[in-house]
């Protein structure tokens, strides 16, 4: 879809390049939600993960095991939005 709309973007391999606990602790903040709501069920049933840890818990979580993170998440400048539904996306563009 980016492209179709001529947007300029890197992409992130983030199962070869994950996130790290910072990166991940600065990209909540730019999309105003908790990482706890950000959590993909079906990674979180399969690590049998406990959801009811705290942030930093789930963020150390996240960056060890990158799966665990809803995506696609377009980043534009200070802000973000998780891309589903794509109109996410075209809005912050």
């Amino acid at each position: 879809m980016l492209k179709e709309k001529s947007v300029d973007f890197v992409y992130r391999e983030y199962t070869k390049d994950p996130l790290s606990v910072s990166e991940l602790t600065t990209l909540f903040a730019q999309l105003g939600q908790s990482p706890k709501a950000l959590l993909r069920s079906r990674d979180v049933k399969r690590l049998a993960l406990d959801t009811e840890q705290d942030d930093a818990a789930l963020i150390a979580a996240m960056a060890e095991h990158p799966r665990l993170l809803q995506r696609p998440i377009l980043v534009v400048g200070d802000k973000a939005v998780v891309g589903r539904p794509v109109e996410n996306m075209l809005a912050l563009l």
